[in-house]
C-alpha cells in the first residue's frame, strides 16, 4: 500500500502543490513554516481520517481560497486508485475513488490506511485520556469502517444529551437518546476491547525488543466501572451499560453533564506493571508510544496483508540515537514519509524533497 502522488490545492498553506513519491523511504526536508506538516496532513486525510490538528474547516481551506482539495494517486490491494477530497468553505465535503462518489469520508479508508505519529504523541502515554481515546479512534477507525459510523452515531446523541440536560431536565425525546447511546455505546466498547487486547500483544514484543528484554508493556482498556470483561457479548454490555446509566442518571442531571459512556474511556498503560503515566520517566514513556505506534501498524499489516502508510512528522530530532534508529529499521518494509528540518542520518537511498 503506498501513495505515488499527492496534489494539493487551497488547503492550508498550499494554493497549489504537487508531490510524486517513491514506494520506500520518502524525506520531505526544509525549515519551519514551509508546509511540511500540512503535506502530511492531506495524505492522512486521504485515508478517511480526520485531522489530528483540527476539525474546523475554515482552518483546513486557504485564506485565498473557498475549497479545499486533495487527491491522490493511490496502490492497494494490487490495484490503482485517484482519491480525492473536497471541502468548501460552505456547503458538504465530497469524497471521491477513481471518479465515483463516497457516501461517507471513512470510506476511503478502504484504498488507503496510514499511521501518524508526530512530536505530539511522545505525550500520548502522560498527557489525558482524550489524546489515548483519539489514538485508539483513529487506528480503528480506519481498520474497521463500521466503527467510524458508529463512533460519528454515538457522539451525534452524546451531543444531544448534553444539551438537554443544559436545559434543565428530561424532555420527551431522552429515553429514545438513551436507547440510543446504550446501543452505539456498546459497540464501541465491543471493538475497543478487542482491539486494545490485540494492541497490547503487538505493542509488547515491540516494547521489549526496544528495551533490550529489560521492560514489559501491558495495555489494560478501562471503561464502565461495572464492566469486568469488557470482553463479554454486545448483550450484556448493554446491561451493564443500562445499569451504570441508571446508577448516575441524578448525578448528569444535577450536574448537567452526560457522565455515562464510552467517552469517558481511557487506556492504562503499564511498565513492568508500574502505571506509566505516573512512573514512567520521559524515555520509557517515550518508548511507549514508539510502541503504540509501531503496534498500530503491524495490526493494520496483519489485517489487510499490507503495510500501512507511515507518516512521521519531524519526530526523529525528538527522539534519541537509540530510538531514532529502531524507527529507522521498523520502517523497512512499507512506505515512510518523513518530515524534518535536518535530514536525518539514519536513512540512506531515500528519495529527498526539499522545501
Amino acid at each position: 500500500m503506498n501513495i505515488s502522488s499527492l496534489s494539493l490545492r487551497g488547503f492550508r498553506s498550499y494554493k497549489s502543490g504537487s508531490f510524486e513519491f517513491s514506494p520506500g523511504v520518502n524525506i520531505v526536508c526544509g525549515p519551519n513554516a514551509r508546509g511540511k506538516t500540512n503535506l502530511l496532513e492531506g495524505i492522512y486525510m486521504l485515508s478517511g481520517a480526520y485531522s489530528w490538528r483540527s476539525r474546523k474547516r475554515a482552518e483546513l481551506v486557504n485564506f485565498e481560497s473557498r475549497t479545499a482539495l486533495i487527491s491522490g494517486r493511490v496502490s492497494s490491494r494490487g490495484r490503482e486508485f485517484e482519491l480525492s477530497v473536497s471541502m468548501p468553505l460552505q456547503g458538504k465535503s465530497s469524497f471521491k475513488s477513481n471518479g465515483v462518489s463516497l457516501k461517507r469520508q471513512y470510506e476511503l479508508s478502504e484504498y488507503l490506511k496510514c499511521v501518524i505519529f508526530c512530536p505530539e504523541d511522545l505525550f500520548l502515554v502522560k498527557g489525558g485520556p482524550e489524546k489515548r481515546r483519539r489514538f485508539i479512534d483513529s487506528a480503528l477507525g480506519q481498520l474497521r469502517p463500521r466503527y467510524a459510523a458508529i463512533l460519528s452515531e454515538y457522539s451525534r446523541l452524546c451531543d444531544m444529551k448534553q444539551i438537554l440536560l443544559k436545559e434543565g431536565g428530561y424532555s420527551g425525546v431522552m429515553p429514545e437518546i438513551n436507547r440510543g447511546l446504550i446501543y452505539y455505546g456498546a459497540e464501541l466498547i465491543y471493538y475497543r476491547a478487542r482491539y486494545i487486547k490485540e494492541l497490547s500483544t503487538e505493542s509488547e514484543i515491540i516494547h521489549r525488543n526496544i528495551s533490550g528484554g529489560l521492560e514489559r508493556l501491558e495495555l489494560k482498556y478501562k471503561t464502565l466501572s461495572n464492566i469486568e470483561d469488557p470482553l463479554v457479548p454486545n448483550e450484556r454490555l448493554r446491561e451493564f451499560y443500562l445499569e451504570h446509566m441508571a446508577e448516575h442518571s441524578d448525578a448528569e442531571r444535577d450536574s448537567g453533564s452526560v457522565l455515562s459512556g464510552p467517552h469517558k474511556d481511557d487506556l492504562e498503560i503499564y511498565i513492568n506493571g508500574y502505571s506509566a503515566k505516573s512512573f514512567a520517566s520521559q524515555g520509557q514513556a517515550r518508548t511507549a508510544a514508539l510502541s503504540l505506534k509501531f503496534g498500530e501498524r503491524e495490526l493494520m499489516r496483519l489485517d489487510t496483508g499490507e503495510y500501512p502508510v507511515l507518516l512521521l512528522d519531524d519526530v526523529l530530532s525528538e527522539l534519541d540515537d537509540d530510538r531514532a534508529d529502531f524507527v529507522a529499521s521498523s520502517s523497512l518494509g512499507g512506505q515512510t514519509v518523513i518530515t524534518c528540518c535536518v535530514k536525518p542520518r539514519a536513512f540512506r537511498g531515500a528519495l529527498m524533497t526539499e522545501l
